[in-house]
């Protein structure tokens, strides 16, 4: 079965060959592995033999230059093309600390929107042109990326403090910048597809929650939020393909809303933030496709990530309807043996 065929039938919530087996791997991991023995020369997708879509990115950005601000040996400082000033760790795999905005008023937006002009230099058409036809005839699993939502906004843009005070005192403002994003996105997204170019779903990341609770109310999501949600779902069933959303955190009171405005998967179902993977099976398990909910925690203690493969995966399998990852990312405590393990072990039990 190729995994194009795989990721249709279990979109369809139809059992395929096995579970989808897809994640994303730290740099440090990387490293580790390649320390513990696995060839330098070969990627470690194809090397562990996993699922592999290929995803298609646009350019909605407002064009900030980018700049290395100060470099030394354990830190770089840069501004991004969103206007951020970003510190990153060199020596270890870290979340970044993120300094400065641009965009936190009115005024700035302005000026940032008008950057956020339309053109043929946003869309990568070389690479489409010489990729697209072997990615169809390796039958591969193609996504569009859309950008917009909260997550982008508060992490890439404004900042979390000036985001959620926006977000009571200039609600309007904040919405502007949800469409104008959203529309960008679409806009490209339209230019990629109607050259012909066409992909099995649309991605995008909208982190909306954090351990225990939510960044905002389900009433403020649905005023603020929900409406361009559904605009996003909508332009992906209008061409006869699926939705699906990476939001991190706990959003079990959430989900309502997402199965009514008719989105078909969820990642990454985060078990340490209060995340019910078996739950939502239960509840929504003919209606939305579950994407991750292993314990990143676990994923060290190669006893441990096993027994929780055992635990939840028959379930989450059941008719179709599950993509097997961990419910963060594959962090650089994982050892060769140990991934080794968790895939040879998620093809057993994932088997249809």
């Amino acid at each position: 079965m190729t995994e194009k065929e795989r990721f249709a039938r279990i979109f369809a919530h139809k059992e395929a060959d096995r579970v989808p087996i897809i994640d994303s791997v730290w740099t440090g991991t990387i490293r580790r592995w390649h320390a513990e023995g696995m060839p330098k020369d070969v990627d470690w997708i194809e090397y562990f033999g996993i699922d592999n879509p290929v995803h298609i990115h646009v350019d909605n950005s407002p064009r900030y230059p980018y700049k290395v601000l100060e470099e030394n040996e354990k830190n770089i400082t840069y501004s991004t093309n969103w206007g951020v000033t970003v510190r990153k760790s060199k020596e270890i795999d870290s979340t970044p600390e993120f300094l400065d905005f641009i965009v936190t008023d009115r005024t700035a937006w302005e000026e940032c929107k008008r950057r956020m002009y339309m053109g043929e230099d946003r869309i990568d058409w070389k690479w489409l042109q010489e990729n697209y036809d072997s990615w169809q005839a390796q039958g591969k699993w193609i996504i569009g990326d859309f950008w917009f939502g909260f997550d982008v906004t508060h992490s890439h843009m404004m900042g979390t403090e000036n985001l959620l005070m926006a977000m009571y005192e200039e609600p309007d403002l904040i919405m502007e910048m949800f469409d104008t994003y959203l529309n960008r996105s679409m806009e490209l997204c339209n230019q990629v597809w109607d050259a012909g170019y066409h992909f099995d779903s649309i991605f995008w990341y909208d982190d909306m929650g954090y351990k225990g609770n939510m960044f905002f109310s389900n009433e403020m999501y649905r005023e603020m939020l929900k409406p361009f949600h559904k605009r996003a779902i909508d332009w992906a069933h209008e061409r006869g393909i699926y939705a699906h959303l990476h939001s991190c955190g706990y959003i079990m009171p959430r989900i309502d809303d997402l199965v009514e405005i008719g989105l078909d998967c969820l990642n990454p179902l985060e078990i340490k933030a209060g995340m019910d993977p078996l739950l939502l099976k239960e509840k929504y398990g003919d209606k939305l496709v579950l994407h991750g909910g292993i314990n990143a925690v676990l994923w060290e203690d190669t006893e441990a990530v096993i027994e929780e493969i055992r635990r939840l995966v028959p379930k989450l399998k059941e008719n179709g309807g599950y993509i097997f990852s961990s419910d963060h990312s594959i962090h650089n405590r994982v050892s060769l043996d140990t991934f080794k393990a968790i895939v040879d072990e998620i093809k057993r039990v994932g088997a249809y």
